[in-house]
């Protein structure tokens, strides 16, 4: 694997566990894959880091769907579409610009961010059941999560935790996060593959890194299922919050 991206015998192996990471997040603890992502960037050059890592999050959302398919809420899913689609071209516009540098520090910003947000999340004590109906506050609060979720997943594949915002605070459980989560990361990030194909992204360099990690997802998730209903929760998402600032961290100083 030295061939490719100049990856050392250890950083494969970090790249793996990341990618097991991944398919655990899909299936039990959304969010758990900002650690991949930091542990992606720390390895593969940070722009060329986020076309490897798309291939390797569209399999676990493949798994996570065929396990929480039938638990979607699909009129949240519509009310997110339009504004991610703007927060998409927004990031790819960005991609086009920004050098390794920058897109390393955005990344680092980015997972600080939803450090944050995860805390705030944390302290709204209330959750309502989700809403049927677009209202005028609905719509204005999906259309804020939905560009930002678009931007962050396009520049950095970092939208779970906004996601994860906007679900939780809209009174979603367990099966209903979880299936709603899968459907929605299956369609935007086989949506934004062109995208990064035409930014040069992805190609047959990163789709040979994809072939040889893939594999790994599938134990991740098949952990993430035996251990959704058995897990400590609160315990693994501090762990989360706590990789990611030190991932973060890490990609800002760098």
């Amino acid at each position: 694997m030295h061939e490719i991206f100049g990856i050392t015998p250890w950083g494969f192996a970090a790249l793996a566990v990341a990618a097991v990471l991944v398919g655990f997040s899909k299936t039990a603890v959304s969010g758990a894959n900002t650690v991949s992502l930091a542990v992606f960037a720390a390895v593969l050059p940070a722009r060329e880091s986020t076309g490897v890592l798309l291939p390797i999050l569209i399999c676990g959302d493949v798994l996570a769907v065929l396990t929480y398919r039938r638990h979607a809420h699909w009129p949240t899913l519509w009310r997110l579409f339009p504004a991610v689609a703007v927060g998409m071209v927004i990031g790819t516009v960005f991609l086009g610009f920004a050098g390794d540098g920058a897109v390393r520090t955005s990344i680092g910003a980015i997972l600080l961010l939803m450090a944050a947000v995860t805390v705030w999340r944390r302290r709204a004590a209330e959750r309502p059941e989700p809403e049927e109906t677009a209202t005028r506050t609905a719509r204005i609060k999906a259309g804020s999560y939905g560009v930002l979720g678009g931007f962050t997943t396009m520049v950095a594949n970092a939208g779970g935790p906004v996601l994860s915002l906007y679900l939780l605070s809209a009174g979603f459980r367990k099966l209903g996060f979880l299936g709603t989560s899968a459907w929605f990361f299956l369609i935007v990030n086989s949506a934004k593959v062109p995208f990064s194909v035409g930014l040069g992204l992805i190609d047959g360099r990163s789709l040979l890194l994809d072939a040889a990690l893939a594999a790994f997802v599938v134990p991740g998730a098949l952990i993430g299922k035996w251990a959704v209903n058995r897990i400590n929760q609160r315990l693994f998402e501090q762990l989360v919050l706590a990789a990611t600032v030190l991932g973060g961290l890490q990609l800002l100083l760098r």
